[in-house]
């Protein structure tokens, strides 16, 4: 049994895998900061429970720091933490000088003047930063989802590197101070249901299914006829009562399922 039941992400991106293995599916990922519990182990790998999410995989036990109980309730509690707020800032470790980029949601623990620590473990941090509002601001949200323009697509990824529909909209929302679930078919239990297009705001949130009724694919309204979502890319597409309308292909892309108002 590994010497501590909680672990810190100290690296860039961590993939969280469906199984104990490197050619498993990648579930999601963990961005550097976040914290998580340890539920199971191998020789070689760790099962975890992300605690901002409580999503479960497996990750290298390579690509993670164990911390105390104590690090752990100290980083879940700090009145003091940042997120990073551009599309890449940087990270030095005094441990042993590397530097290496952290990207777009990375979470800075009782960060003190660029500086924090972790287990004794002593980083400088140099991007742009914000607290979690306790307030959203919709033009900023939306002004952070279009900064993923481009973004490929990529099963359980949470950067701009790659990103799912659901990791897109969970990350634009948690830099936001507003934390959402992991994968669509879960965010489209959280908030209040539309009963028309015509009532959506910037910023509500357009679920799809297929054609069993399965929600399958999220987007983030930027007006009640235009949506930002990630599908082959992150893109900027029609809305209307059918779905999204793909201008490239000629043709709905997505089944519009429901509408939920978040914020």
């Amino acid at each position: 049994m590994p010497s501590s039941r909680f672990g810190f992400c100290q690296l860039s991106i961590v993939p969280l895998r469906h199984s104990p293995a490197h050619n498993s599916e990648m579930v999601s990922q963990l961005l550097f900061g976040e914290i998580f519990r340890i539920s199971e182990f191998t020789d070689t790998w760790v099962k975890i429970v992300n605690e901002a999410d409580n999503y479960i995989g497996w990750i290298h036990k390579k690509q993670f720091l164990p911390i105390s109980r104590k690090t752990f309730d100290g980083i879940k509690n700090s009145s003091n933490r940042r997120m990073v707020s551009v599309m890449q800032g940087a990270i030095k470790s005094e441990s042993n000088g590397f530097v290496y980029p952290i990207p777009f949601g990375s979470i800075l623990p009782s960060l003190q003047k660029g500086k924090f620590s972790v287990e004794g473990r002593k980083f400088i941090y140099t991007g742009k930063m914000d607290k979690p509002p306790l307030k959203v601001k919709v033009q900023k949200l939306i002004q952070d989802a279009i900064h993923f323009l481009g973004s490929p697509y990529q099963w359980g990824g949470k950067s701009e590197y790659g990103i799912d529909c659901s990791g897109f909209t969970q990350l634009v929302f948690s830099v936001n101070g507003i934390s959402l679930p992991r994968d669509a078919y879960q965010q489209a239990e959280y908030g209040t249901t539309l009963e028309f297009l015509e009532q959506s705001k910037p910023g509500d949130l357009a679920f799809f299914d297929n054609k069993e009724g399965k929600i399958i694919h999220v987007g983030i309204l930027i007006n009640s006829s235009t949506i930002i979502h990630a599908s082959g890319w992150v893109r900027i597409d029609k809305l209307d009562l059918e779905g999204i309308w793909n201008e490239d292909e000629k043709k709905y892309s997505h089944h519009l399922r429901l509408l939920k108002r978040i914020l």
